[in-house]
C-alpha cells in the first residue's frame, strides 16, 4: 500500500492510502484531517490549494499550467484539486495556517446588565459566523467584563468560498460534514477562549450566534433548498432559544443557545445584530449600514422605514479569487501608497509579502487609477506611465508587480465586480427610499474588513459614493458586538426580534434599477 508522507508543523506523518484515481489529492488529504483552502469549491478556478508534491502523480491539468506556470510546476507545486496521487507521494500543503487576530474595538450600545438567561450563569459568549472568519468572544455576565476574545477562518471554506458554492455542496450530499465543521470550529474557539480565562467551557452557560441566513442554515444541518431559487423564501429565519445539545455545542449542558431573528433570506441575523448594536432602527434621520464583506449586506432607515438588501459582491474583497490574494495573515500587503512619485507597501507583522489582503487590494487599484497605470474600464496600460518597470505579464495578459506580489488583469476584473456590486446596492436602495447620497446623515461600516479600509481608496474606485466618505463611521464588527449585547441584555433578544420582523428586503436580483446601476459602477471614476 502507498504512502502519502505529510509534512507539517516540523513534523513528518505517514498516511496509508488506496490509490483511487477518482478521488483528487485533496480529499485524500482531507480524508486524513487536513483542511484545505478550496475557495472555487475544487473546481479548479482560484489557485488556492497549492501543494508542494514530489512522487508518483498524474500529469499537470491543462488549469494547473494556466494558474501555476511551468516554473511553479518545476519546483513541484500543484493543485490539490487537481492533482492525483498515483504511488508513494511527500506532500507539503503551502497555504497560511494559525489563528486569526480579533480586534477588541467592538462598540457596544449602552448595556443595562440583565443577561440573557436570568442572573445565575457566570459566562457567555458571542459568536459571530461569517462566511470567511468565524470570531468568538467570552463574557464574565456578572460584570459584563470580556475576558478573551479570538476568531479562526471558517473551516467550510473547504466547500467553496462562498454561500452559494456552500448551498450547492449542502445539496449535493454534504450538509452534515458542513454543519460538523462549524460546530468543531466553535467548540474548539470556546475551549480556547476559556482556557484563556482560566475556566472549563462547562462554565459557559449562554452563547448567542449570530451569522446570515445560509451560515445559521449550515449550522443547524437544515434543507438550504428554499435559499437556492426563486422566490427564495427561507422557511425559517430563527430567534429561536435552543439546549446546546441540540447544536452538540460543548458548554454547560444546561445551558442556553440564541439564533437572533434573520431578516430574510438574502440578510441574515448578523445584520440584525449589527442593527440592533449601531441603533439604526431607531434613527430620526436617514441613516445607512454597509456590512463589507463576501456577501454586501446594507440596511437603509428612513422615515420609520427599514429596508435592506444583500448585494454578491464575492470574496475577491477578501483575498479569495484574487491570483496572490490572501487572507489578513502576517505578509499579507495590506496598503499600499503612492507617494513623491513612488509606489510603497506595508505588510502584517512587518513580515516578507507573500500575497495581498483585502485592504490592500483597494489601496492598490486606487493607487494604479492615481498612477495611470489603470484606465476608467479597469485595463491595465503597458504605456505612457511612470511605473513601466512595474508592469509584467500573466497568461498573455498584462499584470502589475507590487514588490514580489502580482495583480493581475484578471483580478482588476473581479475587483470590478465586486465593488460595483457593493455600490449599486448602496445607490438601488436610496434610490427606493427617495434620497440622495447627500442626504444621508451616518454612513456606518460594519464588518472586520471594514475596519482596515482606507475610506479615500473606497471612494476612488467607487466602491462607495463620494458624498458618504464624510459620513463615514468605522464600527467593527457590529454584527458581534450586537451579539454581545443580546448576551449581556436579554431585552435585547426581543428588540432585535421586532427589528427584523419589522424590516424590509429589496430583491436585487429582479431590480432594474439596480442592473442599471450595476452596469454604471463598474466603471472606475475618472477621478
Amino acid at each position: 500500500m502507498p504512502f502519502i508522507k505529510l509534512q507539517m508543523d516540523h513534523m513528518l506523518r505517514e498516511i496509508p492510502y488506496e490509490p483511487d484515481a477518482a478521488l483528487p489529492l485533496s480529499d485524500l488529504l482531507e480524508s486524513a484531517g487536513v483542511s484545505i483552502n478550496k475557495p472555487c469549491a475544487g473546481t479548479g478556478r482560484c489557485g488556492k490549494c497549492r501543494v508542494q508534491v514530489t512522487g508518483e502523480l498524474s500529469a499537470p491539468t491543462g488549469q494547473e499550467r494556466s494558474l501555476l506556470g511551468e516554473e511553479a510546476l518545476q519546483n513541484g507545486i500543484r493543485l490539490a484539486c487537481m492533482a492525483h496521487a498515483l504511488g508513494d507521494i511527500t506532500v507539503a500543503p503551502l497555504q497560511e495556517q494559525g489563528a486569526l487576530a480579533i480586534e477588541s474595538g467592538v462598540i457596544l450600545p449602552e448595556i443595562s446588565l440583565s443577561p440573557l438567561g436570568g442572573n445565575n450563569g457566570r459566562y457567555g459568549a458571542a459568536i459571530d459566523i461569517g462566511t470567511t472568519t468565524v470570531a468568538a468572544y467570552l463574557y464574565d455576565l456578572a460584570s459584563g467584563r470580556c475576558w478573551a476574545k479570538g476568531g479562526a477562518p471558517n473551516p467550510q471554506a473547504v466547500f467553496g468560498a462562498d454561500v452559494i458554492s456552500r448551498i450547492e455542496q449542502s445539496l449535493a450530499g454534504n450538509r452534515g460534514p458542513l454543519s460538523e465543521k462549524i460546530v468543531d470550529c466553535i467548540n474548539t474557539l470556546l475551549k480556547r477562549l476559556a482556557q484563556e480565562t482560566g475556566i472549563s467551557n462547562r462554565e459557559i452557560d449562554c452563547v448567542v450566534i449570530t451569522g446570515n441566513t445560509t451560515m445559521l442554515y449550515l449550522l443547524t444541518a437544515q434543507d438550504p433548498d428554499c435559499l437556492s431559487h426563486a422566490p427564495f423564501d427561507a422557511g425559517c429565519l430563527f430567534g429561536e432559544r435552543l439546549s446546546p445539545a441540540e447544536l452538540s455545542i460543548d458548554i454547560c449542558p444546561d445551558g442556553l443557545l440564541y439564533l437572533p431573528r434573520c431578516i430574510s433570506a438574502f440578510v441574515g441575523a448578523d445584520i440584525t445584530t449589527a442593527i440592533l448594536s449601531c441603533g439604526l432602527w431607531q434613527a430620526d434621520r436617514p441613516e445607512l449600514l454597509l456590512d463589507i464583506g463576501t456577501n454586501g449586506e446594507i440596511a437603509l432607515c428612513h422615515d420609520g422605514r427599514l429596508l435592506c438588501c444583500s448585494t454578491a459582491a464575492g470574496p475577491a474583497l477578501e483575498g479569495a479569487g484574487i491570483y496572490m490574494g490572501m487572507t489578513a495573515l502576517p505578509g499579507a500587503i495590506d496598503h499600499v501608497y503612492l507617494t513623491g512619485g513612488k509606489i510603497t507597501y506595508t505588510t502584517i507583522g512587518g513580515a516578507e509579502a507573500k500575497g495581498i489582503c483585502g485592504s490592500g487590494i483597494l489601496d492598490a487599484a486606487a493607487v494604479l487609477l492615481d498612477a495611470g497605470m489603470l484606465d476608467e474600464t479597469g485595463v491595465i496600460l503597458e504605456e505612457d506611465h511612470d511605473f513601466l518597470n512595474m508592469i509584467t505579464e500573466k497568461d498573455d495578459q498584462p499584470a502589475v508587480a507590487i514588490g514580489p506580489v502580482i495583480l493581475t488583469q484578471k483580478d482588476i476584473r473581479a475587483i470590478q465586480l465586486a465593488k460595483s456590486a457593493i455600490c449599486a446596492g448602496i445607490l438601488t436602495l436610496l434610490d427606493t427610499a427617495g434620497i440622495q447620497p447627500d442626504e444621508v446623515a451616518s454612513f456606518f461600516i460594519a464588518g472586520g474588513f471594514g475596519n482596515y479600509i482606507s475610506i479615500p481608496s473606497a471612494v476612488r474606485i467607487g466602491l462607495i459614493p463620494g458624498p458618504l466618505a464624510e459620513k463615514a463611521k468605522i464600527l467593527g464588527n457590529a454584527a458581534a458586538a450586537g451579539a454581545i449585547a443580546t448576551l449581556l441584555q436579554e431585552s435585547n433578544a426581543g428588540a432585535s426580534y421586532s427589528l427584523a420582523e419589522a424590516a424590509q428586503t429589496a430583491d436585487l436580483s429582479s431590480s432594474p434599477i439596480f442592473m442599471d446601476h450595476y452596469m454604471d459602477c463598474m466603471m472606475f471614476p475618472e477621478s
